[in-house]
C-alpha cells in the first residue's frame, strides 16, 4: 500500500472506536472524494480545533469566553448541573427540560488511570458556589461517575447547598427480565408516587 494511504489509515484509527477496517474505508472515501471536499474537511478540521476554547467560567467548549449558556441571563443562576464532558451537556441541552448553568469536569476521578482531583475542574467549580442553591450531579452510573458525584457532594456539604444526582434505573423501552441487579436496585430505590 502506497505511503500516504497507510498515514491517512493510521490518522483515521487514532479516532475514538474506529479500527482497521473502518480507517481503511474512511481513508478511500478521502482518496475518492473531490479536492474541494478533502479540503473543505481538512479546513473544517483545522479550523474547529483553533477555534474552540474551554470557558473560563463553566470549563464548556466555547468560540468566545464566557460561554453562551453562561452569558445567558434567562438561566436559572442558582443551579448548576454537574456533568462529565461537552457531550453531556449537549445532551441534557437537547432534553429542552433543564434551564439552569453548567460545570463540565472534562472528566472523572480514576486513580487507576492516574485522574485525580487536580486532573478536573473542581478548583474553578468550587469558585461559582456563591448563591448557589442546587447543585445536580449528572456524572454517568459507573464506578468512576459514582465515586466523582460522591466526591463532589463532600466537598460542596459543608456550603448547605442541595445536592441531587440524575435519576438510575430501567431506560424507557427496557424490560425487566434483561436488567442486571444494580439496575434493579437502583430502579426500587428511584421509585416516584404516580
Amino acid at each position: 500500500m502506497i505511503k500516504p494511504l497507510v498515514r491517512l489509515i493510521e490518522a483515521f484509527k487514532k479516532l475514538p472506536g474506529v479500527g482497521q477496517k473502518q480507517a481503511e474505508r474512511f481513508a478511500f472515501f478521502i482518496v475518492k472524494s473531490s479536492q474541494n471536499d478533502a479540503e473543505n474537511l481538512a479546513s473544517s478540521i483545522i479550523n474547529a480545533k483553533k477555534s474552540i476554547k474551554t470557558c473560563s467560567v463553566c470549563a464548556s467548549w466555547c468560540e468566545e469566553s464566557p460561554c453562551e449558556v453562561c452569558c445567558d441571563e434567562n438561566r436559572d443562576r442558582k443551579k448548576i448541573c454537574v456533568v462529565e464532558s461537552y457531550t453531556d451537556l449537549q445532551v441534557i441541552e437537547k432534553t429542552g427540560k433543564y434551564k439552569g448553568l453548567y460545570h463540565v469536569l472534562l472528566g472523572v476521578l480514576s486513580p487507576l488511570d492516574g485522574v485525580h482531583h487536580d486532573d478536573l475542574t473542581l478548583k474553578l467549580f468550587m469558585k461559582r458556589l456563591d448563591k448557589i442553591k442546587e447543585i445536580l450531579i449528572a456524572t454517568n452510573p459507573t464506578v468512576e461517575g459514582d465515586a466523582t458525584a460522591m466526591y463532589i457532594s463532600q466537598l460542596v456539604k459543608p456550603h448547605n447547598i442541595k445536592i441531587t444526582r440524575l435519576a438510575k434505573g430501567i431506560p424507557s423501552g427496557g424490560s425487566i427480565e434483561y436488567s442486571d441487579e444494580i439496575t434493579l436496585i437502583n430502579a426500587l430505590d428511584g421509585r416516584k408516587e404516580i
